[in-house]
């Protein structure tokens, strides 16, 4: 028995995982193709950046709102009936282009759809992906699911631009179909705990749950510290990206062809940053040292990354991805662990709130900079107040965090 609670392999992880990738590549598969199309058929970067947007408005509206819902119910049964839905969808979708010409608002309502289909099936991941993974193997759990996106990344971005040129949308959206449907009966083989039977839920009781959840928030500064530092720290990551992009594309110098190189070194990065992390335990004790010190390197490399050679850039963004990754896998293992069962998906919904709410007004506030002061500049600046929000968030308050990095999931 003990021999097998060494391994990470179990039927069920394997399953999970092999989910995980089939859903990672035709996402990649759909959303490449339809940035692509829609910037061919308008020629504008704003529309093209609306669609963008549509898919991140549900996190901000409707993560908090729906997260008890998904903690009250198993799992499984939402992970496999959206997937259910989202093929039905993209089957619907390819049926109609197939025989109509291109509707910015078909895509516009299409990506807001899937959006919102994507914020109950992540909680519902979140929540129940801890679950999958054997005591004691969280840090490699992790390190796999952290992995599997920048690896597929790595694969399906040329594949999806030679599919895109090669092939209809139809087709597109049908393939996605299928791949979704495959993912469906792999999911569907994974075991889940039976719960008890409940109650017909009611809206005191939904009243209640959200009530927990702020509550549980209010008490638990430690989460609340990292989750805002998190959404701070993204958000610029997000913002340097368009400030990064058209610094490429005015500097005599520099190309877009170089820009996509710089994109596949930091996610060379991250995929043998997770493989490191997947080999190599890093001690509980350890978990929050080792995490300033990433946080500090990424802030740093952030100011000097338009200052460098390009070559230079090229390693620069590869340490920061591999740091990136290794920092994320502990995080996720630590607070993963730290969050009672029952409260993951609510909280996690919050995560996924700020993170958006980060998100969008980092890319507003990068946009504006780069009207009014050099690219460089401008990142230097959001790199400070990336540096800064670490130290009064995850430097400073170090005996509220120290707990929630150093949580080890009990033994079941």
């Amino acid at each position: 028995m003990s021999h097998q609670q060494k391994t990470l392999w179990t039927k069920d992880f394997t399953s999970i995982a092999i989910a995980t990738i089939l859903t990672a590549v035709g996402g990649e598969a759909m959303n490449l193709p339809i940035s692509l199309l829609v910037f061919d058929e308008t020629g504008s970067t704003f529309l093209s950046a609306l669609v963008l947007i549509c898919g991140v408005l549900p996190d901000i509206v409707l993560s908090v709102l729906v997260a008890p819902l998904i903690d009250k119910g198993g799992k499984k049964k939402w992970i496999v009936g959206l997937d259910i839905v989202t093929a039905v969808l993209y089957a619907v979708m390819g049926l109609y282009i197939s025989g109509h010409a291109f509707n910015y608002l078909l895509y516009l309502i299409f990506v807001l759809a899937v959006g919102t289909i994507s914020v109950f099936y992540r909680l519902a991941y979140d929540a129940w992906y801890p679950n999958l993974i054997p005591n004691g193997m969280e840090q490699k759990g992790y390190a796999v699911s952290n992995t599997i996106y920048p690896l597929v990344i790595i694969a399906m971005s040329p594949a999806a631009t030679f599919l895109y040129e090669k092939i209809s949308m139809a087709h597109i959206f049908y393939l996605v179909a299928g791949i979704t449907m495959v993912s469906v009966i792999v999911e569907s083989r994974i075991h889940e705990e039976k719960e008890e039977a409940q109650d017909d839920y009611t809206w005191k009781q939904y009243c209640q749950d959200i009530r927990e959840g702020f509550h549980y928030l209010k008490k638990e500064k430690g989460i609340r510290n990292i989750y805002t530092y998190m959404s701070i720290t993204s958000g610029v990551s997000d913002g340097n990206t368009v400030l990064i992009q058209a610094f490429y594309q005015t500097v005599p110098w520099l190309t877009v062809t170089m820009l996509g190189f710089l994109k596949s070194a930091e996610m060379i990065g991250r995929g043998l940053g997770g493989i490191f992390q997947y080999k190599k335990e890093i001690p509980v004790k350890k978990r929050y040292a080792f995490t300033k010190f990433v946080y500090t390197v990424y802030g740093l490399m952030d100011i000097l990354l338009l200052y460098l050679p390009y070559p230079l850039m090229l390693c620069n963004r590869f340490l920061c991805g591999a740091l990136g990754i290794s920092s994320a896998t502990i995080r996720e293992t630590a607070v993963q662990s730290y969050l009672p069962e029952n409260m993951r998906a609510r909280i996690n919904a919050f995560f996924n709130m700020v993170f958006a709410i980060g998100s969008v007004a980092f890319q507003m506030a990068a946009g504006a900079l780069g009207q009014i002061m050099s690219y460089r500049f401008a990142i230097l600046l959001l790199a400070t107040i990336e540096l800064t929000a670490m130290f009064l968030l995850i430097c400073l308050p170090a005996k509220e965090n120290r707990p929630v990095y150093e949580a080890v999931r009990n033994a079941e």
